[in-house]
């Protein structure tokens, strides 16, 4: 039976606070039969992970997902370098953005959508320091004033 809907596997938290997000894609992944039974359990992480374009492919590099523990001699190498699924018009679309701004592609979670491994890519520009403390103050912001108006409902 085919599991339905998106079952998020791994998260990349930092990505949201170290790039400002342009545009999002969803791409599959090429991968091992011991890589999908360790992801199955849970496990990877995608905290140096990042996506370069080699030869026009893309390519996510230094994911983590450890070995699979029932696995034998066919077990996986947990860094290895995985090959993107997207269409050609995407992968020309992004090559040309990268090439013509300073632009990187960042994974930022990873997740099975109707049994299938899927990566949500970001097409993500570097924050400044200073660009980092604008939004730790409008987030701040934001929550006193949500803290406020929860005040007020309550008549305190």
């Amino acid at each position: 039976m085919k599991e339905k809907g998106r079952t998020v596997i791994a998260t990349n938290r930092k990505a949201r606070y170290n790039y400002a997000i342009l545009d999002t894609y969803e791409a599959g992944i090429a991968l091992l039969g011991t890589e999908v039974k360790s992801l199955r359990d849970g496990k990877a992480s995608l905290v140096d992970a990042f996506a370069t374009v080699d030869d026009g492919e893309i390519w996510l590099r230094a994911l983590h997902i450890p070995e699979y523990g029932s696995g034998s001699w066919t077990n996986h190498a947990p860094r290895r370098n995985r090959k993107l699924l997207l269409h050609r018009r995407e992968i020309d679309n992004l090559i040309g953005k990268i090439r013509d701004g300073n632009l990187t592609l960042v994974p930022l979670s990873m997740y099975f959508s109707d049994g299938k491994v899927k990566v949500e890519l970001a097409l993500a520009r570097g924050k400044q320091a200073h660009d980092k403390r604008q939004d730790i103050a409008k987030r701040t912001a934001q929550r006193e004033v949500a803290r406020e108006i929860g005040r007020r409902v309550k008549g305190m």
